[in-house]
């Protein structure tokens, strides 16, 4: 009797550690300046030294709190001569830095320099993304306040001091939630103008429609089996919210393109043609 008693006192204390490990897993994050529609990324960082002064202090301040961060700048002078872009091709380079940084949320930081007669002050927005979908998880706004100092470096760690943890604090928390219920996506089930099948369309040997075909799919692969739908028409399905895990199997990063080529090999299977795009966290999927 106190055998098995010790054996399940190890099992749920080993089911603990495992838990914890696992609620408090951080995220890799890379700090990346905000650019606007049309602006090259590069010469916001090359022209302007005191948003690179700015940038690294949010980097410093995420790094003196245990996060492991990767240097935007570096990535950025390494794609750029491994890839051969040039600075024609900065909303092409700012993506493929995002895909390719190994992180598993970037941080796009807005900042505002204000220079006057009763003193400087830096304004800084961060907004923190999921990579893997593009989803917001964070954001906040930071204020150094006014002081008579030229001294750019020291108001930006005063604007991000003081709402650094709070602003983590919610980005670890949705990270946690993620690694514990899977990220969140939107599947949109559609049809080409000229297809001839619709959502009542039998499919199969087994009297199912195409809907049922793509309820059963979706519960099969969603994460933990949790997803929604928020409505079918004859044209449409539409799932609001679908899980799927932050890695796949083999602990590489699963992300909602996989899930669309999983989708795709299936569809074939089934002797279906589609057509897939992805936006954010939705993936649009057209029957033909």
């Amino acid at each position: 009797m106190k055998k098995i008693f010790f054996t399940l006192f190890m099992v749920i204390i080993n089911f603990s550690l495992a838990f914890a490990q696992v609620a408090t897993v951080q995220p890799k994050i890379m700090v990346i300046p905000y650019t606007k529609q049309g602006e090259d990324i590069s010469q916001v960082l090359e022209s302007d030294v005191n948003k690179r002064i700015v940038l690294t202090k949010i980097r410093e301040a995420f790094d003196n709190r245990g996060f492991t961060t990767v240097d935007f700048a570096a990535k950025l002078k390494s794609l750029s001569r491994t890839e051969g872009l040039s600075i024609n091709n900065s909303s092409d380079l700012k993506s493929m830095i995002i895909q390719q940084s190994g992180a598993d949320i970037y941080v796009e930081a807005e900042m505002d320099v204000l220079f006057s007669q009763s003193g400087n002050s830096v304004k800084i927005i961060v907004t923190a993304y999921d990579i893997s979908t593009g989803g917001s998880i964070s954001n906040k706004v930071g204020d150094s306040g006014k002081f008579y100092t030229n001294d750019i470096g020291k108001l930006g760690t005063k604007a991000i001091e003081g709402i650094a943890d709070e602003f983590l604090d919610v980005m670890q928390g949705k990270f946690t939630d993620i690694i514990n219920n899977g990220k969140s996506i939107i599947v949109d089930f559609g049809f080409d103008p000229t297809s001839t099948i619709s959502m009542a369309t039998e499919i199969g040997n087994d009297g199912l429609t195409l809907s049922d075909h793509l309820e059963i799919w979706i519960s099969e692969h969603a994460y933990k089996n949790y997803y929604h739908i928020q409505g079918t028409t004859d044209k449409k399905m539409i799932f609001d919210d679908v899980r799927i895990p932050l890695k796949d199997a083999n602990g590489n990063n699963y992300t909602i393109n996989k899930f669309s080529l999983e989708f795709l090999k299936y569809a074939r299977g089934i002797g279906l043609q589609i057509s897939r795009a992805i936006a954010n966290n939705t993936l649009v999927i057209t029957f033909k």
